[in-house]
């Protein structure tokens, strides 16, 4: 997710750190988050964020990038090279020595969207009725909930319950965190549910917080299995298929590349919740849904993001016999 790390990037709580600063108009900011989307070659070790400055300068924005090292020439020369025109200066400072993990919690405001409210441990919840707490700590995975993709999602599949939406099968991916497939467990208790990550770590993550949340995990109806996976690229997810709705709050590329693989994941009539993508990327994420024979259900923006709700053409029925099950073989992913 551009411009959303819950905590240190570096994968430890006490590091040697630098980081690169470079200030520009949005637009420049945002050209080069998107550059370096497809920059396949890019290092691990440098992890990028964009931001606005602040609230009431929407125009000016900053972009971030993080090394657990002293930034090297060729570190700066390939931030340089997202920059399709003049370069803008680059900021180097080495980051004092600091907890990462306490530092990344401090500030994380709560949110509340729909039926929801997510909060890091030290706020408390808000024990409401009709309100479902998550807390979800800072860690190395991509969505705490606070990034307005993951909120905007929360909304969105709470509209989808709220408009009669059923769905038996779901499978979140690129769930970081676990809590997209968490919130859809907890509108639709009774579905088999798959949530899976490309990043190996988020296994542990997920598992944690399912702990914390009190969310089952395992592989029947209303328990939430976890894999490692590329995409819709693992036998579990063909195999737990066709899904009623699929969840990906990821990025604007792999959500272009993926949109056909996830039309023929789902069942006809079956739901997909998009998000991960910016504003001026919708057109190109939306035209390659409608070539795979999705239609666009609802849509909303929530800062410089837009969260889209896409619906599968109706066709040929798909049939299922036992829809999400885990066959005996897979039980062991």
């Amino acid at each position: 997710m551009l411009g959303e790390r819950a905590a240190s990037p570096y994968g430890a709580s006490m590091s040697e750190s630098w980081k690169i600063t470079v200030h520009a108009p949005r637009q420049v900011i945002e050209g080069a988050l998107i550059a370096h989307e497809d920059a396949l070659d890019w290092d691990p070790g440098v992890v990028l964020s964009g931001s606005e400055i602040a609230e009431d300068r929407p125009e000016d924005w900053r972009l971030e990038a993080w090394l657990a090292r002293k930034p090297t020439s060729a570190d700066r020369a390939a931030i340089a090279a997202l920059f399709s025109g003049a370069v803008p200066p680059l900021e180097v400072e080495q980051l004092p020595e600091v907890d990462w993990l306490t530092l990344s919690q401090t500030g994380l405001e709560p949110i509340r969207a729909g039926r929801f409210h997510v909060h890091t441990p030290e706020h408390p919840p808000l024990r409401e009725h009709g309100v479902r707490d998550y807390c979800i700590p800072a860690s190395q995975a991509f969505g705490t909930g606070q990034h307005a993709t993951t909120e905007g999602c929360l909304a969105l599949l709470d509209a989808m319950k709220r408009q009669g939406v059923v769905v038996r099968n779901c499978a979140d991916i690129g769930t970081g965190t676990g809590l997209l497939a968490f919130a859809a467990l907890h509108l639709w208790p009774r579905a088999f549910a798959t949530a899976s990550d490309i990043d190996p770590v988020c296994v542990g993550v997920v598992e944690e917080n399912a702990a914390l949340n009190g969310v089952p995990m395992g592989g029947r109806a209303g328990e939430l299995t976890m894999l490692v996976a590329d995409g819709m690229e693992h036998p579990l997810l063909a195999v737990r298929g066709p899904y009623d709705l699929i969840i990906a709050n990821i990025l604007a590329g792999p959500l272009i590349h993926l949109a056909p693989e996830f039309a023929q994941a789902l069942l006809p009539g079956g739901h997909l919740l998009l998000a991960g993508l910016l504003e001026t990327q919708e057109a190109q994420v939306r035209a390659a849904c409608r070539r795979a024979g999705l239609r666009l259900a609802a849509r909303m923006v929530n800062g410089d993001w837009s969260i889209l709700w896409l619906r599968k053409r109706g066709g040929a029925t798909v049939r299922a016999s036992r829809p999400g099950a885990l066959p005996d073989w897979a039980r062991r992913w």
